[in-house]
């Protein structure tokens, strides 16, 4: 199989998912199954370009099944948090906001949306397949740290979430701020560890070898994810309906706290 014909079949089946998300979502189904369907869907892309046999891109197995299992437990861990908070839970703030910005062409509008998520996921899904296809003959220190830098983003962003759900869950605790905890480190603990496990498929991919060039356009993967994530549909809109929802608790909170880097709380 040609990388060309890897690719074309990938972003062709990324489309399709989530056209069928849109479809769902149109008829009624909670908006947040847009993000778990998506979270599966850069996870299953990833691993399977990770371990397809292309002829032009010569790869080490050990170094190929590494990086799939990566991409797979983030994907896995991620898109089942967000169906499990989403079968249990009402819809998305974020895409309520977005829908009632687009009005009554909202459909042909949550399409087009959508259709360009399907292609940030085949650019993420490259960052993995460059990685997994660093032809280095032998695993060296960057497989190391690119592998400690994943586990510990996946594990930083599952205790995120797992410390905001503990927060919610206390009755006492209804229409406050959650500051505890790594939210007392980052407004976005879990945007920052979910931006922070694509730096470690770039290293990964960089390796220490200068004979493959093709690795330095992994850090597309952290670049794309910090920007979507810090300036477009991931802080942005949540802090937006956060202020509308919290007022001023949720003033004082900014003033304390880091938007994104994790820093000590600010004195007031």
């Amino acid at each position: 199989m040609s990388a060309a014909a890897a690719f074309a079949a990938t972003a062709v089946a990324l489309s399709l998912a989530m056209t069928v998300a849109w479809a769902a979502v149109t008829r009624g189904a909670k908006s947040g199954w847009i993000d778990a369907t998506w979270s599966f869907l850069v996870g299953a892309a990833g691993v399977t370009l990770a371990l397809a046999p292309i002829q032009e891109w010569p790869a080490h197995p050990a170094r190929q099944w590494l990086v799939a299992g990566l991409a797979a437990l983030w994907s896995l861990r991620l898109g089942l948090h967000i169906a499990l908070r989403t079968a249990r839970g009402a819809d998305d703030p974020r895409y309520a906001a977005l829908r009632r910005e687009w009005g009554e062409g909202w459909r042909k509008e949550l399409f087009k949306f959508l259709q360009i998520q399907a292609a940030a996921a085949l650019l993420l899904a490259a960052a993995i397949f460059l990685a997994a296809h660093n032809p280095a003959p032998e695993l060296v220190w960057t497989d190391a740290l690119g592998i400690i830098i994943v586990l510990a983003a996946i594990a930083g962003e599952g205790m995120a979430d797992a410390q905001l759900a503990r927060f919610r869950n206390v009755p006492s605790n209804r229409g406050a701020v959650c500051d505890t905890g790594l939210w007392g480190l980052s407004r976005h603990p879990n945007y920052f560890f979910q931006w922070l496990g694509w730096t470690g498929y770039a290293a990964i991919a960089i390796g220490v070898a200068d004979h493959y060039p093709w690795g330095w356009a992994a850090l597309a993967g952290p670049v794309f994810m910090y920007a979507i994530l810090v300036h477009a549909s991931g802080v942005p809109p949540l802090e937006a309906h956060m202020l509308r929802e919290r007022g001023d608790a949720y003033r004082d909170y900014q003033r304390r706290v880091n938007a994104f880097w994790p820093g000590p709380p600010r004195r007031m």
